[in-house]
């Protein structure tokens, strides 16, 4: 079954399958599903065309795939062009919900080391 381009998973139920899709979590495929009018622990491989179509109505109701990246991306650059502190942030490559960055935040910084210990070679002995 494909939904929005994106190829659901034939081996998993309908509730998890449809969670390939971008802005669907487990909360919001059983709202689909409920809409829809589908049992949730029916296998993706034995959903039926017109429930497949059900499906797809209620997914044209959400935002989900590129119109909800786009929206996203479209949010950040806003608060980017008005210059609020989360927007520089993100510019900065900085966490932007309030963590430290004295010890933590390695992934959003690129995994940079800038303590004394780390990155030096062995020492050879003498």
């Amino acid at each position: 079954m494909r939904l929005l381009g994106i190829t659901i998973p034939d081996g998993k139920r309908a509730e998890y399958g449809l969670t390939a899709l971008f802005g669907v979590g487990h909360s919001r495929a059983k709202k689909i599903l409920g809409q829809a009018k589908v049992i949730p622990t029916k296998f993706v491989k034995e959903i039926t065309t017109d429930e497949e179509n059900a499906i797809r109505r209620v997914i044209e109701t959400f935002s989900l795939e590129g119109d909800l990246k786009r929206a996203i991306s479209g949010n950040i650059k806003r608060i980017k062009d008005i210059k609020t502190y989360r927007g520089t942030r993100h510019s900065r490559n900085l966490p932007v919900r309030g963590q430290r960055t004295k010890t933590n935040s390695r992934t959003r910084r690129g995994n940079v080391r800038k303590t004394m210990g780390t990155g030096r070679r062995a020492v050879d002995k003498k």
